[in-house]
């Protein structure tokens, strides 16, 4: 009776947290605005400013097979707020790094991943830059520095906490290292004025970092190699009510993620500065969409894993996000992706 109250009141104080992170965007939805249309599901979600989605892509490609539309309601620069905003039916899907969905669902959350859409490789990965003449040379160094993230409880949370804790830092000092959370097109601009000593930054703005002649400390795909960092979760009873729209998505995704994968890198930027242009969001740039590089996700078509989320047990225990292991089997389902029946993992 204890654990069940308990975790009644983290998920309520999650609810909490959303409800006073995107005010607009509770005020400009209800609890089920999921709409059909000639058997079309609408789904809503939220976008990343200067960023093409996968689920963007794949309705611009056709993938969708007009089973679904996306609609858009806002932008987040934060994954654990897009998928609280998921699990409490502001918005129909969300996505984030996986030790927050594994938090998520710890808390009670009724949500479950169904691809992963990013991830780290050679090209694209979480990278930790501080200016060429800084005195950071070590992890020890980073204790009583400000690192500028793109939200609290991310995957660049769980990032630092593993690279401080492998090299024998104390978790007491590890607390004394101060998170930032920044716009990721700003984060860099911090750094260069000196408000932040370390940028963590991902994807075509950890590109431009490395252009501009700032020095990498660390990178997750040092610490971790090749792997999927985050998926895209549904709830549970949208999942039960619409099968087939989340198979169509799913579908959908995974083969934007084989099309990254395999066209040439100047025609994904040709495609993604066109879809930024039409569509007409306020104040997008397209300037940075040069350094991009690579899709990034580990597995064939985003497929799911264990590994996927027992990979952050460190930092959920240590946080006191999760107690015990992770159950990892309950968090994710391959059932929709079509990659799944080829063997392929």
């Amino acid at each position: 009776m204890v654990g069940h109250v308990d975790k009644t009141r983290k998920l309520l104080a999650i609810v909490a947290v959303v409800a006073t992170a995107v005010p607009a965007l509770v005020a400009c939805t209800s609890a089920d605005a999921t709409s059909t249309k000639n058997g079309v599901i609408a789904l809503r979600y939220q976008g990343w400013t200067d960023q093409v989605t996968l689920p963007e892509l794949a309705d611009a490609l056709g993938y969708f097979n007009g089973k679904v539309k996306l609609d858009w309601v806002g932008n987040t620069i934060s994954g654990p707020q897009d998928i609280q905003s998921a699990a409490t039916g502001q918005t129909d899907f969300g996505g984030a790094f996986a030790g927050a969905v594994a938090k998520l669902v710890d808390a009670g959350a009724p949500i479950k991943a169904v691809v992963n859409y990013y991830g780290s490789d050679p090209k694209s990965f979480t990278g930790f830059y501080v200016p060429a003449s800084s005195a950071i040379r070590k992890p020890a160094d980073l204790i009583g520095k400000k690192i500028g993230v793109n939200t609290l409880g991310g995957q660049a949370e769980a990032d630092i906490h593993d690279y401080l804790r492998r090299a024998g830092v104390s978790e007491a000092d590890v607390k004394k290292v101060q998170l930032v959370p920044l716009p990721p097109p700003n984060t860099e601009d911090a750094l260069k004025r000196g408000q932040i000593d370390v940028a963590g930054l991902t994807g075509q703005f950890q590109q431009r970092a490395a252009a501009d002649g700032y020095r990498l400390l660390f990178s997750d795909f040092q610490e971790y190699g090749p792997f999927n960092g985050g998926p895209y979760v549904f709830r549970t009873d949208f999942i039960a009510k619409h099968p087939d729209a989340v198979r169509a998505f799913v579908a959908g995704v995974a083969r934007a993620i084989e099309w990254e994968r395999v066209t040439p890198r100047s025609q994904v930027i040709d495609e993604f500065t066109k879809l930024i242009a039409a569509r007409h969001r306020a104040n997008e740039d397209t300037s940075t969409l040069k350094y991009w590089q690579s899709v990034g996700v580990a597995s064939k078509g985003g497929l799911l894993g264990n590994v996927d989320f027992t990979r952050w047990q460190s930092w959920l225990n240590d946080t006191g996000a999760v107690k015990g292991a992770v159950d990892a089997g309950k968090l994710w389902t391959n059932e929709f992706n079509p990659y799944a029946t080829q063997g392929s993992k």
